[in-house]
């Protein structure tokens, strides 16, 4: 049986085909497909991707100072952010492995508004994107300002993770329009 859906105010004749599948992830039967891509040609890849974790005023204070009780924050979710892109495939069903020839995490600390920014940024020569190597990248190093501060403030927020530019590959170029 195929799963086709009729958004509304379509008629059935827009809606994928008998046997069409909604989703490239979903095969004509509706089961979950890895999508081949042996058939694309290798483009350069880029993306970049965001995130932030909002603290208490004393809590990012203690992370400008370098005076966390778990040491030196920034480090470990770069570091965290950087080899978790790399594991993107074991993390995310379905997505393929991808031969990253770079990754950056920066963090950028605002003592003002007691938050940490954290933008990642993945690139490799291949067949398919690098958007969620970059998310993963961010997502892993928020998570990690969490557990390395979580004994002095567990009422931290994570936010706002989301992909702010893309390049290469069919669909072409994605910037995110400002808010």
């Amino acid at each position: 049986m195929s799963r086709t859906i009729d958004p509304p105010g379509s008629s059935p004749g827009d809606s994928p085909g008998e046997g069409q599948a909604l989703s490239t992830h979903l095969s004509p039967s509706g089961e979950a497909r890895m999508v081949p891509v042996e058939g694309k040609p290798v483009t350069h890849r880029r993306a970049v991707a965001s995130g932030a974790v909002r603290m208490r005023p004393e809590t990012i204070a203690r992370v400008a100072r370098a005076d966390a009780p778990k040491g030196d924050v920034l480090a470990a979710a770069r570091i965290a952010g950087i080899m978790a892109a790399k594991r993107t495939p074991e993390l995310i069903p379905l997505c393929h492995g991808i031969a990253l020839t770079h990754v950056a995490v920066e963090l950028d600390v605002d003592e003002p508004s007691a938050e940490i920014r954290v933008t990642a940024a993945a690139e490799a020569l291949d067949r398919t994107g690098v958007e969620m190597e970059a998310m993963v990248a961010v997502s892993a190093a928020c998570l990690t300002i969490y557990d390395m501060l979580k004994g002095i403030d567990r009422e931290m927020v994570i936010s706002e993770i989301k992909l702010l530019e893309k390049s290469g590959g069919r669909s072409g170029h994605f910037q995110r329009s400002a808010p």
